[in-house]
């Protein structure tokens, strides 16, 4: 039957954030640091009102766009946090998860041989997406001299003439770098000049621990020629309700609408139901978890340099990027000796794009004894390797 498969399906490789957390799931007393989950529950407010409506029977389709209450919410929420105004008519779509919304931003403006370049180490899913939709990523490194920030002069070095778009995240996954509006500002200017799409993954935007979340499409001239995109399940710790959206001026909208209007049809109503009830009455909570990663970013990247693997500090997400090159080891062999000798899980950074290479993605998303026993492992490990 493998020669049905096809010839794009077959040159994407398998998730290598997944084969670790797969692995880890076989064994006994694993502390995971693989996969980006938070470990807190969604607050009740959320589950509660999703719960009442499916009592009273709330279980159709919605508006392949999401409900109207839904969409306004998130519009009233963008502009007021971040200064974005986005019509909640026009121009949003919710999606299932931030992964879908991806997906279709990718697949709406993606032609095939265009070139879509990548701020990385990234998401493992955007060079995928690019590539099922017949495009050519091309990859733009984030350094960590630079604390893994996109900087001007890197974007510069790899745009063409068929550079079409350039898809960023930030706060980013796995690095948790954060971008400054200056930074935004000097990568506007590129954008603008050389007349280039950028999509923007902000879900971990609440997830910024130093000043606030600045949100490209406030620039005035990237407004127009930016797809934002955001969802529920970092900041809400709503990652199993399958909630995403998808902002961007109403001609990239339309176009994305009829592709999700074929591959998903409309996000469950239970999970819209949450998330309108999370934005409403949530606040206290997801500030309460940001609050509470902050203490362990601190207290696990303390502790990962004083064991020799340099770190910096991450001003965003929830992930650790230690740096293993001072071990002799490769980022991918150190990840799988640490699994299988001292049962900690965490996700090799070369997974994550080439810029990823010599490092580990942490995160440090669950509790401050496991962090603590994480680290103790972690020692262990390296002593036995002297």
């Amino acid at each position: 039957m493998r020669d049905f498969v096809s010839n794009r399906a077959r040159a994407i490789p398998p998730s290598g954030i997944r084969r670790f957390f797969d692995i880890a799931q076989t064994m006994e007393d694993v502390i995971s640091l693989g996969v980006g989950e938070p470990d807190f529950v969604t607050p009740w407010c959320a589950c509660e009102a999703s719960i009442y409506s499916i009592e009273q029977g709330s279980t159709a389709y919605t508006s392949n766009k999401g409900t109207p209450r839904l969409r306004g919410a998130i519009s009233r929420y963008l502009d007021g946090r971040f200064g974005v105004h986005y019509d909640a008519d026009e121009e949003i779509i919710v999606t299932c998860g931030v992964s879908e919304a991806a997906d279709i931003a990718i697949r709406a403006v993606v032609d095939p041989g265009d070139e879509v370049l990548v701020a990385e180490p990234c998401y493992v899913s955007y060079t995928p997406c690019v590539s099922l939709a017949g495009g050519a990523p091309v990859a733009v490194p984030c350094r960590a001299e630079d604390e893994f920030r996109l900087t001007a002069d890197a974007l510069a070095e790899r745009i063409t003439p068929r550079t079409k778009i350039l898809i960023a995240n930030f706060p980013n996954n796995p690095t948790g770098g954060v971008m400054q509006e200056s930074d935004w500002h000097g990568i506007a200017d590129l954008l603008v000049d050389h007349d280039i799409l950028l999509i923007s993954d902000e879900v971990y935007a609440e997830l910024t621990y130093t000043g606030d979340h600045f949100s490209p499409a406030a620039i005035p001239e990237l407004r127009e020629r930016t797809i934002t995109l955001n969802g529920f399940s970092k900041a809400f710790a709503m990652t199993g309700w399958r909630i995403g959206y998808l902002c961007a001026p109403p001609a990239i909208t339309a176009a994305a609408l009829k592709i999700h209007q074929y591959v998903a049809l409309c996000a469950p109503v239970m999970g819209q139901v949450a998330a309108y009830e999370a934005l409403r009455n949530g606040g206290a909570e997801k500030d309460a978890m940001v609050r509470e990663y902050r203490v362990r970013r601190n207290l696990f990247v303390e502790g990962l340099n004083k064991l020799g693997l340099a770190c910096h500090l991450p001003k965003g997400a929830f992930y650790a990027f230690p740096s293993v090159e001072g071990t002799g080891m490769t980022d991918t062999g150190f990840a799988e000796a640490l699994l299988r000798e001292q049962h900690v899980a965490v996700v090799p950074g070369s997974v994550l794009g080439p810029s990823g290479a010599g490092h580990l993605r942490c995160a440090y998303a669950v509790s401050r004894d496991d962090l603590k026993e994480a680290l103790a492992r972690i020692s262990v490990f390296m002593e036995s390797r002297k």
